[in-house]
């Protein structure tokens, strides 16, 4: 080959390489924004769960989906920025839980698909229009917080049967924990028992708060809320040292030393949040998915706890329990 023939022919090739290149770029994987509103190493078991959802369904991360993860590590106000975050990156749909978050999502974005894993109550904090018909760009599940307390009540006076100063811990900036308070008290009233509310919206002040209770309350409400579950060691640790016994809504805080919880089981919820995904990835509007309620709730023990408090555990308690901790 001559040399003017060959520069010729290197010259059309270092057009052509850039263009097949392009050509040969790989088409954008569907894509999750996943906002956790804990830490990472506390949903680990609820992630890993909507995680084997999706690949059961067909949808293998980094084959043909890609998942955002973000994480609020119990902090609300981190998320908006998260939200805004997956707008820029354009992904297909949002998954996150908690009201909070859900509220920040539907405020950022009217066009991307929004799920919710868990929140109180959808309908009543203005998510969807209706469980059967949510309307808008937003679904998912319901963990029907307010609708469980009574029975939360319950089960503290089957286990303090005279029980009658109740303390109640929540973050007054979460919507669903004001839901949960004004529940609470149209059953306490009847029950014959006194209310001391706690308003906590920082860390920082659950060891104030806790200590301030010691021989005023004989047992404590903790209101579900990512600021107590992502620092539920230090809060149980402290509940036990004033001897207070506490009622959780997730078998996480019984874990850490709480002494019971009874709520949805959220690890099911976020399992379900995958089919939700599915048939969004597949095409379905989101209005047109209904709202689905929890089919699993569960009642977790902590023996360990209850020893420590000198407390005798029903033994009927005992074996309606899902889980006891020994």
């Amino acid at each position: 080959m001559r040399r003017r023939n060959f520069i010729a022919l290197l010259g059309s090739a270092a057009v052509a390489w850039p263009l097949a290149a392009h050509a040969q770029q790989p088409a954008k994987l569907p894509t999750i924004g996943f906002l956790g509103a804990n830490s990472p190493a506390l949903q680990t078991g609820w992630t890993a769960a909507f995680v084997q959802r999706l690949r059961e369904l067909g949808w293998i991360e980094g084959r043909n989906l890609a998942i955002q993860y973000r994480w609020a590590e119990g902090r609300f106000d981190r998320s908006p920025g998260i939200i805004a975050e997956f707008v820029r990156l354009k992904v297909d749909v949002i998954v996150t839980h908690g009201t909070a978050n859900v509220i920040a999502a539907k405020q950022t974005t009217s066009v991307i698909p929004i799920i919710f894993a868990a929140v109180a109550d959808p309908v009543g904090n203005n998510l969807v229009a209706a469980l059967a018909r949510p309307g808008g760009n937003v679904t998912g599940l319901s963990a029907q917080i307010p609708d469980v307390a009574g029975k939360r009540l319950e089960l503290l006076r089957e286990i303090i049967p005279g029980l009658r100063r109740l303390a109640i811990m929540a973050n007054g900036a979460n919507p669903a924990a004001m839901q949960d308070l004004r529940e609470v008290p149209t059953i306490a009233g009847p029950l014959g028992l006194e209310l001391i509310t706690r308003d906590i919206r920082r860390a920082e002040d659950i060891a104030p708060a806790i200590e301030a209770l010691k021989g005023r309350a004989e047992a404590l409400y903790i209101v579900t809320d990512p600021l107590f579950t992502t620092d539920r060691i230090r809060l149980n640790t402290l509940a036990l040292t004033a001897r207070l016994p506490t009622m959780h809504g997730t078998r996480e805080q019984v874990d850490a030393g709480g002494l019971l919880s009874y709520g949805s089981d959220q690890t099911d919820l976020f399992r379900r949040a995958g089919d939700y995904v599915d048939k969004i990835l597949r095409g379905v509007k989101p209005a047109e998915i209904p709202v689905e309620q929890p089919t699993k709730f569960d009642l977790v023990v902590n023996l360990i706890t209850a020893k420590a408090l000198g407390l005798t555990m029903p033994p009927m308690l005992l074996a309606r329990a899902d889980e006891v901790i020994e």
